[in-house]
């Protein structure tokens, strides 16, 4: 009897993965110890070297460029882009700027922010990128979170590119030295940034990068405050190009930072800072993406799109489920998105598996071939992403440990608790030493707060899926745990296309409640598809943990500016929940309201 054979799948386009080479312990107690045994090599001493051999090698390529108020790309190569950088440098230091007076970034990302944030770590002066939102939706609040920022970093200089930025950092910081574009800003006595460009540089930069350790404090990158104000994470040269030099080993043959990049990741979150950071130090184009995944910017980032050859693109999860409803409506589109396209990044989020599939098609209806996507996994304590996924798979996860990182798996159930050890995890936080202590295990491992499985138990080399935030873990008044994050997740995957995030209700009830932020398919979905769609969900629940008995869209988006989401795009289900306690209370309440459902 013949039978027929599931058609070969298209290969990945040019794509030469590192090998999957693990080194495994298994203790006695389940607790495993994972590492690739490559050592890792970095690409160059500190960032200041490898820019200023990325401008010997490429000066006349495309450094960075960006929209100008014309609506043209003002570009500048190499050669312009580490000379504005030398100019910048020569007059901080020529300010009296020491590794004891950072310099503080408010600014959305711009050129004139990356070349500032260069000249810092050319000078050797740490830099502190805080939210653009801490200026522009802080005035509210008297600039609570920029004045917690302020008070950590205790900066004595201050880039603030625009009018709200100038605002922002007078009212937190009235002594320190504000460089900025605003002309009203520099008549009122700002340094203006055109004019620190235009100077010279002298061998002082070249001193000040000869005294450069790897101990030398480069960054203080603040955490996103979701259980409540921001710490400051203390990133060391050492740490930054061991962040940039792991990357590099899982993506250098995959044909992507080196070629053209356009990203709209915000510079304050490291995801953001690192891949402009490696952009530059491996001779990619970077083009600042002005546009956002969100209606009334959206058009921006496709108008970009269209614009450019792009090898890289780099978004949060909803911003792929805006661009493959764009891609599915439109082949011209999706054609040209496609045609040098190597490698599709992810990171804020777990990406729902439909919305992979669906990129994943189009990709092989544009080229023929599958492209690599993948996420990159960390946090700001680990410097950026310290996982990746740099192997052949077309399952949504968090990938393997990157070289030089040990990664400790901790058993707790059917999932594992992830715990990481390396050169890139931080050793603590800016004036803050009691808060680090309290992340570390005994044995000097970091504790990230997420869960992960295995996407094979049988074959560890297929990588790790993300198996939900610890701290949305909760109980149900029956005493049922809930694992929020890994439903949550669950959930935004199986109801599409009608949800695109959603907020996983029931602590102190005795059921599941779901409160959902509906897609554009979600809002012209029919009551009887949205009944149709959990009930499918509800068949392959595990009893009362991940069974949803109510569910209800909400009509207003998350509030950026009370932090129930990030600048990435993630939301933050806590605080979410507890600043939603009267809807709670209806979603729950009897007789049941007539816009909820009930199962």
């Amino acid at each position: 009897m013949l039978t027929k054979s599931k058609p070969a799948k298209p290969a990945f386009r040019k794509v030469k993965f590192p090998a999957v080479d693990l080194d495994i312990e298994t203790r006695a107690d389940g607790t495993m110890l994972m590492s690739t045994k490559d050592e890792l090599e970095l690409i160059a001493p500190n960032v200041a070297v490898g820019l200023m051999a990325s401008a010997q090698k490429w000066s006349d390529r495309i450094a960075m460029a960006e929209r100008d108020s014309s609506g043209e790309w003002a570009t500048k190569t190499y050669a312009e882009f580490v000379g504005n950088v030398r100019s910048c440098a020569q007059w901080l230091l020529d300010s009296g700027a020491t590794a004891e007076t950072p310099l503080m970034i408010v600014s959305g990302n711009s050129v004139a922010h990356a070349t500032m944030r260069f000249a810092a770590l050319f000078a050797g002066i740490p830099i502190a990128p805080v939210s653009e939102n801490y200026a522009l939706l802080g005035a509210s609040t008297d600039f609570a979170r920029m004045r917690h920022a302020a008070n950590i970093v205790q900066p004595e200089f201050v880039f603030a590119e625009g009018s709200p930025h100038v605002a922002a950092a007078r009212a937190c910081l009235p002594n320190a030295q504000i460089v900025t574009c605003d002309p009203a800003a520099i008549e009122d006595g700002a340094v203006d940034f055109a004019e620190l460009c235009a100077g010279q540089s002298t061998h002082a930069v070249d001193e000040a990068i000869e005294k450069i350790t790897p101990e030398t404090h480069a960054a203080y990158m603040l955490t996103s405050g979701s259980t409540g104000m921001p710490k400051a994470v203390v990133q060391t040269h050492e740490m930054m190009m061991v962040c940039v030099s792991q990357s590099w080993w899982a993506m250098k043959d995959t044909g992507t930072w080196d070629r053209t990049i356009l990203e709209w990741l915000p510079w304050s979150h490291v995801s953001g800072l690192y891949v402009s950071i490696a952009s530059a130090l491996v001779g990619g184009s970077y083009y600042v993406d002005e546009g956002r995944p969100m209606p009334g910017r959206f058009e921006a980032t496709l108008r970009n799109i269209r614009d450019l050859e792009l090898t890289t693109f780099t978004s949060v999860p909803v911003g792929y489920a805006m661009l493959v409803e764009e891609l599915e409506n439109d082949s011209d589109l999706r054609d040209h998105f496609f045609s040098k396209m190597q490698v599709l990044v992810f990171g804020g989020a777990g990406l729902p598996q439909p919305v992979h599939d669906r990129l994943q098609a189009l990709a092989v209806e544009a080229t023929g071939h599958r492209i690599l996507i993948s996420s990159g996994y960390g946090a700001t304590e680990t410097t950026s992403g310290c996982m990746f996924i740099y192997f052949e798979t077309d399952q949504v996860g968090i990938g393997l440990p990157l070289s030089g990182v040990t990664l400790k798996l901790v058993p707790m159930g059917d999932r594992y608790e992830l715990r990481m050890k390396g050169p890139c995890v931080m050793s603590g936080y800016l004036r803050q030493p009691d808060a680090a202590a309290r992340s570390f295990d005994e044995e000097g491992f970091y504790s990230i707060g997420d869960a992960a499985e295995f996407a094979d138990p049988n074959d560890p080399t297929r990588g790790l899926l993300f198996g939900g935030r610890l701290s949305e873990d909760f109980k149900l008044s029956t005493g049922t745990w809930v694992t929020g994050g890994s439903l949550r997740a669950a959930l935004v995957r199986d109801l599409a296309p009608y949800v695109a995030d959603a907020l996983v209700c029931g602590e102190g009830y005795d059921r599941i409640g779901i409160l959902a932020w509906p897609t554009p398919a979600g809002l012209s979905a029919t009551q009887q598809d949205l009944v149709e769609a959990i009930e499918r969900f509800n068949k392959s629940a595990k009893g009362s943990s991940e069974r949803v008995c109510r569910f209800a869209f909400l009509s207003e988006p998350p509030d950026m500016g009370a932090g129930e989401v990030s600048d990435k795009g993630s939301i933050n289900q806590a605080l979410a929940i507890r600043r939603r306690k009267e809807t709670v209370e209806w979603l729950y309440s009897d007789p049941v309201p007539s816009d909820v459902l009930s199962f």
